[in-house]
């Protein structure tokens, strides 16, 4: 608990860092950018989409508290800039708990495969699957059981690509030095 505590308060240091500030509006605007861009309704109830990229860079960067915070900003910038249907909250909620794990997992470690597989299994697990899958229960009224079997195959697709596509793009900035100076970056 008080390793937990540490990671929260140094998260909250890296806020008052106008350079990492800048670097946090920049993660920002991609992960809005990419969540128009980049995303694909795919029925009903399933999208696909890569604005996870930047949430994860930055909790990896800047920590839990950093992480969940920009997550929770992209999804309501998100929706300010360009309305789908009804505001939700929980969705909010699901990404700030996104971010937190992110940070909580990578912060200040070492880049490692192991350690991106673990972040991006449990986002998968606990957010993506039946966190989400309850908000989509509660916002429009359908069985949670009906829902998660399309909800489980989706994830079950996305999580091997979505590891492979953060660990080769935290590495590739890792070795190109764009974390370079960064406290809590990628080695």
């Amino acid at each position: 608990m008080k390793r937990m505590r540490q990671l929260f308060a140094d998260s909250l240091r890296e806020l008052q860092d106008v350079r990492k500030l800048s670097v946090m509006a920049m993660m920002l605007a991609l992960a809005v950018v990419l969540g128009f861009y980049a995303t694909v309704q795919v029925g009903d109830f399933l999208k696909v989409g890569f604005a996870f990229i930047p949430n994860e860079l930055t909790g990896m960067l800047f920590g839990p508290a950093a992480g969940g915070l920009l997550a929770a900003l992209a999804d309501i910038a998100k929706y300010l800039v360009k309305p789908v249907g009804a505001f939700f909250p929980g969705f909010t909620v699901s990404a700030l708990l996104g971010g937190v794990i992110y940070g909580t997992v990578l912060y200040k470690r070492p880049l490692s495969l192991k350690r991106v597989i673990a972040a991006n299994a449990l986002v998968t697990v606990f957010v993506n699957l039946l966190l989400n899958t309850y908000w989509l229960t509660v916002l429009y009224g359908s069985a949670f059981g009906a829902l998660l079997p399309a909800r489980i195959m989706k994830e079950a697709v996305l999580l091997p690509i979505d590891i492979l596509l953060y660990y080769t793009i935290a590495r590739v900035l890792g070795r190109a030095r764009v974390f370079h100076g960064l406290q809590g970056a990628a080695r």
